[in-house]
């Protein structure tokens, strides 16, 4: 099949399918002798398909790299990819507590302007320019490795 086709196959753009060949995450297409088109098979449906799913679950791309080299050595012990999962789910456990946080700072804020009236005496435009206005999220997003706040 063509790029065009893996594409609307797994709703996965053919920019993205380019940047994971470049990226070595997706194999490189045969091309056909006759046209020169890149030629792709079922493996590289499924591989797409495995990387999607890895990306739905916001893994980074050195997470699908090793979950990639796990899965092409089907008799290894799956210890190294139960601990990538309890690193995701870290991650993922303290982006919530992130955005939580945040979303107690906005709740905070709203409060700050009940009534409409002139932008001069907003109370939100006047707690964003206080400088110690609360606690200021420095957002960490998952990036495979810990990141300082």
């Amino acid at each position: 099949m063509k790029i065009g086709d893996l594409a609307k196959q797994t709703g996965c753009p053919v920019e993205t399918i380019r940047y994971y060949e470049r990226e070595g995450l997706m194999p490189q297409a045969q091309r056909n002798l006759m046209n020169n088109y890149r030629e792709y098979g079922t493996a590289h449906l499924e591989r797409l398909v495995f990387i999607r799913r890895c990306r739905a679950l916001e893994m980074t791309q050195d997470e699908i790299r090793e979950l990639l080299q796990a899965k092409a050595d089907p008799n290894a012990s799956c210890a190294s990819i139960n601990d990538l999962i309890d690193q995701h789910l870290l991650h993922v456990k303290a982006r919530i507590r992130e955005l939580q946080s945040l979303k107690k700072q906005l709740s905070e804020l709203r409060s700050q302007c009940h009534d409409v009236h002139n932008n001069e005496s907003c109370g939100i435009l006047k707690g964003l320019q206080q400088p110690n206005g609360g606690e200021v999220i420095q957002s960490v997003r998952h990036l495979g490795k810990v990141c300082d706040k």
